[in-house]
């Protein structure tokens, strides 16, 4: 079975989150700047307002982050705010402010959404018969040494049943 956890699905939507700050920024088409680059140094570059830039992401962390974003698909609007809140390192009384709950409550509700994550995550493995590349998976094994695929794929979905 799927080794998926909670642990690290919230910790892919931390990624996530981290990947999608680290985009660059979506510019109007056709502007750009003549000026030459200004080259400072370095007791210029601490005193300047201009923020310091992030590496951009590689190809594969962007791969990730699409992945973990279809993942919140199976979630509902509500549930999405909140994970990507907690993905975004809110604090859990100004998610609950967000929610109008508890903090504890909006906890309760951050791991049940991480649960049904890992659950659809375990199901999709179940139906595909193969591993998704997770965290500590690398290569794709069959879901039972020895049986054919659709014979264990059967028997986890249950036989159709006949009636009378």
């Amino acid at each position: 079975m799927a080794e998926w956890t909670n642990d690290e699905v919230a910790a892919r939507f931390e990624e996530a989150s981290t990947t999608g700050r680290r985009l660059p920024q979506v510019r109007a088409r056709g502007y750009f700047n003549a000026w030459p680059t200004v080259v400072r140094e370095e007791w210029e570059r601490m005193a300047s307002d201009e923020p310091a830039r992030r590496p951009p992401p590689t190809p594969q962390e962007i791969d990730r982050m699409l992945e973990t974003m279809r993942w919140v698909q199976w979630l509902d609007v509500e549930t999405r705010h909140l994970v990507w809140m907690r993905a975004q390192r809110y604090e859990w009384h100004q998610i609950g402010r967000r929610l109008g709950c508890d903090r504890k409550t909006a906890a309760r509700r951050w791991h049940k959404a991480l649960s049904a994550v890992v659950a659809a995550l375990i199901d999709q493995d179940i139906r595909d018969g193969v591993r998704i590349p997770g965290p500590r998976r690398a290569t794709s094994a069959p879901l039972v040494p020895g049986l054919p695929q659709s014979a264990v794929l059967t028997a986890l979905q249950g036989a159709p049943r006949r009636p009378g």
